[in-house]
């Protein structure tokens, strides 16, 4: 059957697999959103179900304060004797730390710290070893991929950490993922930073600890010349075999919101790549080294794709996420509500407001809800960091309750329209098409924005933008009649 990429849409990037039971499970970074590592499941590598997160108690990891593009980065998850590891940095607090559960839809374990420098750490099952790499510098202070032997129980260091490859000569040599096939050590790796010269690099070696010999092919994956192409930014990937001995890549890479513009919002999404090994034992990926839309997989199944989201069909500790340190007690969950208590934190804040939010997953939709407060302002934000999002909300003032779109754009912010409604209730929404956000307050137009000022060209960081609903003053806010539909 053919695919179309990416195969998991929206803010998901720095993807790790791993084959468990006859299933795929899948992590991705989460930076400054709680719960963090969003989780999830396949039977085919194509389609893709969220199950959950492996940090879902604050101190597992600490986000509270952190700025945007701080805390969880790119994690590993790897599956060993009937339990699953997953290894990530706190970028905030300098940390890489494990995780482990021997049941993936359940609590992960408390966090078991490794003495190693870097970040995008991963884990090697070998041979009753286990080996930890990052990239960083080793005990000696040489930079590139470095790699120790620890003991899994503890975290504890068996030998010094020693550099055991410097990359192919791009910048920024990250994401290490080590693989023994047929007794060979294939170390992949991204050079060129997570932007638009990204790619994957490979070595290989007899041992674990090298030498290693760069591919003669390098980069074996990258869309750093292929333009003008909506797909950019190919790299940071973990290769997996399937059912039928296929191998594939899963690795980030974004969509930009036209051809000739060069900008993304919508953050780095999850893309699958077949991989062709040649009869010198080097692989290469996708169409010539490079990934394109679509692709053939082995098997007879259709490609499948969630299109509406309501509060009935999501799982509130699934499908949603926070900002930072949330407070419990602001929230309150329904099937069919949610009711928001506000704070005098705002959006704005390098802290934690009452806000609960979705990725935005894709360019074309419609979003509505009816929001009623008695005090203060609450409403929808397309939401990109503190100083890049676009608010349509209700406020309390002097005068009465009025709608308001507010646009936040490099610390400027622009009340665009605001608009008088009698009481405190009011149906808002928006339209989203590849360059613009339309809003409207009871049917009728209060103005639009662009995208690409909430792209990560403009902001900046690691994440994409994400669709939240937030209250702030002290009030009480409720959403009622919600409705994300994806065109």
């Amino acid at each position: 059957m053919t695919y179309r990429n990416p195969v998991i849409k929206g803010f998901y990037p720095d993807p790790s697999v791993c084959c468990a039971y006859g299933k795929y499970y899948l992590a991705a970074s989460s930076f400054q959103y709680f719960p963090g590592v969003p989780l999830f499941e396949s039977d085919d590598l194509v389609n893709w179900t969220q199950i959950g997160f492996a940090l879902t108690r604050p101190e597992q990891v600490m986000l509270d304060k952190i700025g945007s593009s701080g805390g969880v980065f790119a994690p590993t998850l790897r599956f060993h004797n009937g339990r699953f590891y997953l290894v990530t940095t706190n970028d905030t607090t300098h940390e890489n730390f494990y995780v482990w559960t021997d049941d993936i839809y359940g609590e992960w374990s408390d966090p078991i710290t490794v003495d190693q420098s870097g970040i995008d750490p991963s884990l090697l099952f070998d041979e009753g070893k286990v080996y930890f790499l990052s990239n960083g510098e080793d005990d000696s202070g040489v930079s590139g991929v470095v790699q120790c032997e620890i003991d899994i129980l503890t975290g504890r260091k068996l030998t010094p950490s020693r550099c055991i490859w410097q990359g192919s000569g791009g910048r920024f040599l990250e994401s290490p993922h080590m693989y023994n096939i047929d007794g060979i050590y294939y170390l992949m790796a991204a050079e060129g930073g997570t932007e638009y010269g990204h790619m994957i690099t490979c070595a290989r070696s007899d041992s674990p600890w090298g030498h290693f010999e760069s591919c003669p092919r390098n980069p074996v994956l990258t869309n750093r010349n292929k333009a003008p192409y909506i797909i950019q930014g190919i790299g940071h990937g973990d290769l997996i075999q399937d059912k039928n001995g296929n191998r594939y890549i899963l690795c980030l890479g974004f969509r930009q919101i036209h051809r000739w513009m060069t900008f993304h919002h919508l953050g780095r999404e999850v893309f699958l790549v077949p991989v062709t090994f040649g009869n010198d034992g080097w692989f290469t990926a996708g169409h010539d080294g490079t990934c394109d839309e679509y692709y053939d997989i082995e098997g007879d199944f259709p490609q499948e794709e969630k299109r509406i989201f309501t509060f009935e069909n999501t799982l509130w500790n699934v499908d949603w996420q926070y900002l930072r340190k949330p407070v419990p007690e602001n929230y309150i969950f329904d099937k069919d509500r949610l009711t928001l208590k506000g704070t005098n934190i705002t959006l704005d804040d390098t802290d934690s407001p009452t806000f609960i939010c979705m990725h935005q997953r894709d360019f074309c939709f419609r979003l509505r809800t009816k929001v009623s407060i008695d005090a203060g302002e609450a409403g929808l934000t397309l939401y990109h960091c503190e100083t890049e999002h676009y608010d349509i909300a209700v406020r309390r003032t002097d005068k009465g309750f009025e709608a308001v779109l507010r646009l936040n754009i490099g610390g400027i912010k622009h009340e665009q329209a605001t608009v008088y409604i009698p009481d405190g209730s009011a149906d808002i929404s928006v339209a989203a098409d590849n360059l613009s956000y339309v809003f409207m307050v009871n049917g009728l137009m209060i103005g639009s924005a662009d995208t690409k000022y909430l792209s990560s060209e403009v902001c900046g960081g690691f994440t994409g933008t994400v669709i939240g609903l937030y209250a702030t003053g002290q009030n009480t806010a409720d959403f009622t009649d919600y409705e994300i539909k994806y065109e």
